[in-house]
Formats: structure tokens, sequence, C-alpha cells
């Protein structure tokens, strides 16, 4: 039944309601020939909300505004060449024991996990990678067969960003997002090892680089101190430091 013309119309005439609980019943409102009539009173009538494109929002050139050409013309940032990340403090307590793994019959490795809400998740990798993880301390050996992960996303993001301090491995600055070492385009994986903390500009400037062409430019990192720059990771906590 159409709520305007008041008169039983086929269930196609109708709007199909989408969501989880939108069912058979779920075509209601105006029938096609009341929207029909309804769009043209409206056009007729000059209705500003009919109007695809109001003067206002009408294609005009782009001007810069002053923070854009201030962005456009700042000098590129300082990038600082630091010693590559160290194991977690509690992996060196027993070797990663990755020549170990044997492949299944269906010549896969098992993984095993756990979810950012504790749920257990299994799934099947190649022996190459389980090594490879294994090795760069981002899972541990249940059997011959067998790894488990050890974080989960939320985790391993919380102990990247305080491991590095916040601080960004290419620029020194403040940073809050993580960036690979070696790309996962070009095979690197998310472990302890090939994942640094980054701020947000030299993560998008690096994009899918290697590290030695992203940082070609880079001076030694025992130049950059002598010139009387203060190492962002000292001992000092960084709640204590200005960004």
């Amino acid at each position: 039944m159409c709520l305007y013309c008041g008169e039983p119309k086929p269930l196609g005439d109708f709007l199909r309601r989408t969501g989880k609980r939108s069912g058979s019943e779920a075509r209601r409102g105006a029938c096609r020939d009341c929207r029909k009539r309804r769009r043209s009173a409206a056009l007729e009538a000059g209705d500003e909300a009919s109007d695809p494109m109001p003067p206002s929002a009408q294609a005009r050139p782009h001007e810069a505004l002053p923070a854009e050409v201030e962005a456009a013309e700042a000098a590129p940032k300082r990038r600082v060449r630091r010693p590559p990340p160290e194991p977690p403090a509690d992996a060196m307590l027993e070797p990663t024991r990755e020549a170990e793994l044997r492949p299944t019959r269906q010549g896969t490795i098992r993984m095993r996990g756990r979810t950012d809400k504790g749920r257990r998740w299994q799934q099947e990798t190649d022996l190459e990678m389980a090594r490879c993880l294994v090795r760069e301390h981002a899972a541990v050996l249940v059997n011959r067969f067998t790894i488990r992960r050890l974080y989960t996303n939320r985790t391993f993001r919380r102990y990247i960003l305080e491991r590095d301090r916040y601080t960004c491995h290419f620029c020194g600055e403040y940073g809050d997002t993580i960036d690979h070492l070696l790309p996962r385009a070009k095979g690197g994986h998310t472990t302890p090892l090939n994942c640094v903390c980054a701020c947000m500009l030299c993560n998008q400037n690096k994009a899918d680089r290697d590290l030695d062409e992203f940082m070609e430019d880079a001076e030694p990192l025992d130049t950059f101190l002598s010139a009387g720059n203060r190492d962002d990771r000292s001992d000092e906590p960084f709640a204590t430091r200005p960004l």
C-alpha cells in the first residue's frame, strides 16, 4: 500500500530496504508513480534541494591555502642512519630453532595465534615464511610442524611504538605509525626485526622503496649527535621530552 496515493501496488514499484532485518515486507513508502510525480514537481518549482550542483559548489580554480604553500616550500626532513632494531629482551633466552621445522604431508606449516579479542585462530603457511617468522622472533616453535605467533595486531603495534619510544626511525621526530624496513611488496614480513616506528611523512615517502634507497642521503648517527643534537632514544622517558 502506497503511503501517498493509498493504492495497492506490486512490490516491485517500491524501493528495496536493505539490512539484516529486511524481508519481504520491508518494501514500503512511495510507489514508483508517486516518486516520479514528486520529482517532476520539485524540478518545476525550482527546488534547491533537487539541484545536483548548487552555485556555491560549482567548479572553480583551486586556491592554495597558506598551510599548503608552507608545506610545499618546506625543506625535506633531515634523515639519520640508525642501527637496526634489536631482538626482544626475552628472545635470547632460547634459540629460535627454525631449522627443526618440517612441512606436513601437504607441504605446509601450521600456524596458530590469537586475535585482539583473545579468540584462537589457525592457518597454514609455507616453510620459508614460517622459518622467517621464527628467526625474526615473531613466532615460536610448538613442534616441528607447528609455530605460534607471539603478538596480536594490537600488542605488536604497542610493542613497536614503546620499544622505539614513539620516535621515528628515519628522522628522529615524533612517530605513531609502523613501517617495514624491507617492504612487504618485496618479501618483508611483520616481525620485530623488520618493523620500526615512523612518522606519517616518512612512512608515506618511503612507500615500497628499499631502506638503502630511501636513506641514501642520510647522515650517520655519530655525526648527527656531534652536531649538537640529542638522541631521542636516550634513557630519558618520552613523556618528559618536548615534542
